[in-house]
């Protein structure tokens, strides 16, 4: 019996649509993988060549802009920070020399309060190119109104040296030989000036002030940086 001449096959569309989508697969990944593969050939060639590819260009543009601008905001910020903590200082220095004035005038006036000899205030200011200082010290009594009050003020400094503790005396400070003192005479306050002179490698931290004389006996302490951060350049004041 010979076979028959014709077939007839039930075609499956399903099949048919799995090839279709199969073959699509498999297009679109051979391009993902020519993507790919020349990406990675291209990018050290560019990075060599220092040529970049034009993606965004704009975008990268207003990128830039911005960060210019938030630069620009950042540097005024700073500037007015600066100028306001400058302003601070200077109300704060000004406040503390009011109430150094405040004090001092308060005093002189103290009204029923009568105030003994006392060495009100003491600052220091270097001299250039030396390891010598220019000193005021400020005298004040109130306690013999109308009377003059005469001593002598001597000045003794504490601080490190070679690491080790050391105190100088009037006489190693101003180098005098009998180390008696600046002599003041004054009925409410005076101003004195003088010059006191470390020796090299010292590091001052407290200095001892002592007012001594007919009209009473006073001593105080400075810290040697309170007293060393103005200047004063002020003549001796009688009165």
């Amino acid at each position: 019996m010979s076979p028959p001449r014709f077939v007839i096959r039930q075609i499956d569309p399903g099949r048919t649509r799995r090839g279709w989508v199969f073959a699509i697969l498999i297009w679109i990944g051979t391009l993902l993988m020519t993507v790919v593969l020349s990406s990675l050939w291209l990018a050290p060639r560019l990075a060599n060549t220092g040529v970049s590819l034009p993606v965004s260009s704009m975008d990268f543009d207003e990128l830039r802009n911005r960060i210019a601008v938030l630069e620009r905001s950042e540097q005024v910020a700073k500037a007015a920070l600066g100028e306001l903590q400058g302003t601070l200082r200077d109300k704060d220095e000004e406040i503390a020399g009011l109430r150094a004035d405040l004090a001092f005038y308060g005093r002189l006036v103290g009204g029923a309060k009568r105030e003994a000899l006392a060495v009100h205030d003491l600052s220091f200011a270097p001299v250039a190119g030396s390891n010598a200082w220019n000193f005021t010290a400020t005298l004040t009594q109130n306690f013999k109104r109308g009377q003059e009050t005469t001593g002598r003020l001597t000045l003794s400094v504490t601080g490190i040296r070679d690491g080790k503790l050391e105190t100088l005396d009037w006489k190693d400070l101003a180098q005098q030989s009998d180390g008696s003192g600046i002599g003041y005479a004054f009925k409410y306050f005076q101003k004195i000036n003088g010059i006191i002179m470390l020796p090299a490698g010292f590091e001052p931290n407290r200095v001892h002030a002592v007012a001594d004389g007919e009209g009473g006996h006073s001593e105080q302490d400075f810290p040697w940086g309170g007293a060393a951060r103005t200047e004063e350049t002020e003549d001796n004041v009688r009165q």
